[in-house]
């Protein structure tokens, strides 16, 4: 068996799948560059093509999307780094710089969604287009930038859950990973002659499940009854499988004062949100279809 106990290591023994060497940043001309970034680039790139292809299909203008994409880059960038610090301040507080730095991750989707979605709606208005059907568009490519992005987790070591001897679980060296997100049952099961954690990979569970939810969407998108439904399916499924996984992980972002996990119970919320706003909006057209037809 090889020696997966190498510090840039990462193994799924139970797959057989050994790693030797994942490092988390690579040099050009002697300039770091956190891999983290990179993937986070790629995923927004081919997100950007993806929208775009979406866009000439349905009979739009791809350069609408173009004109509004370095808009929706920097402000979900922004909102996804504001809406982590905010929940974990105490992290930061001492250090305040440190916020500066996202090169060791520490962006949350949910801030970076929320800041797009405003993006979109203030660029809509001002353009005067429809911003249902815009973000309709976007939801395909921002899936494929989730399937993407969560992979820049696994180069840097994050967002994996509790202790596991599941078909999937995840090898990591202890000191490449954050103190704070090893927990009492990770040690339990520690190995300390090899000095290795084993964790659940909940960043390939998302990446899995969004995919999975692309698809589907790909393949409703023909039967789309109205504008903001691929967007209310995409909040409920993500909403769904996000509930599932945040239950999993060891770095949760919790509600001050309160302390449950924040993600979680905004996905459960988006959840409610989309079965109700889907049967309100299918009730009302189903009440315009029934007054258009002739009476005998």
């Amino acid at each position: 068996m090889p020696d997966i106990m190498g510090r840039m290591d990462i193994a799924f023994p139970h797959l057989n799948i050994y790693l030797e060497n994942v490092p988390k940043n690579f040099s050009i001309f002697g300039f770091s560059i956190a891999w983290y970034g990179v993937i986070i680039g790629i995923g927004f790139l081919l997100a950007l093509l993806f929208i775009a292809r979406i866009a000439k299909n349905t009979g739009q203008n791809p350069d609408d999307y173009w004109d509004v994409a370095a808009y929706i880059i920097v402000f979900s960038i922004l909102g996804a780094r504001a809406y982590y610090v905010f929940f974990a301040w105490d992290y930061y507080k001492d250090d305040p710089i440190s916020i500066l730095n996202i090169r060791n991750g520490g962006l949350a989707v949910y801030g970076g969604v929320i800041a797009g979605f405003l993006t979109m709606f203030i660029y809509s208005r001002i353009k005067k287009k429809s911003f249902l059907m815009m973000t309709d568009t976007i939801m395909y490519g921002l899936l494929l930038g989730q399937v993407i992005g969560r992979w820049g987790n696994f180069t840097n070591r994050e967002a994996f859950g509790e202790y596991t001897d599941g078909l999937f679980a995840m090898r990591l060296p202890v000191e490449m990973v954050r103190s704070g997100e090893i927990t009492e049952l990770m040690k339990q099961h520690m190995d300390a002659a090899t000095n290795y954690i084993q964790v659940s990979p909940t960043f390939l569970y998302e990446s899995m499940w969004n995919l999975a939810l692309l698809i589907i969407l790909l393949i409703y998108c023909k039967h789309k009854k109205f504008n903001g439904e691929i967007i209310l399916f995409y909040l409920g499924g993500y909403g769904l499988g996000r509930a599932w996984i945040e239950g999993l992980r060891t770095d949760q972002l919790l509600i001050p004062g309160i302390g449950l996990p924040v993600s979680q119970m905004l996905a459960i919320g988006l959840i409610v949100f989309s079965v109700v706003a889907n049967i309100i909006v299918r009730i009302r057209l189903r009440g315009k279809e029934a007054k258009s037809w002739p009476s005998k």
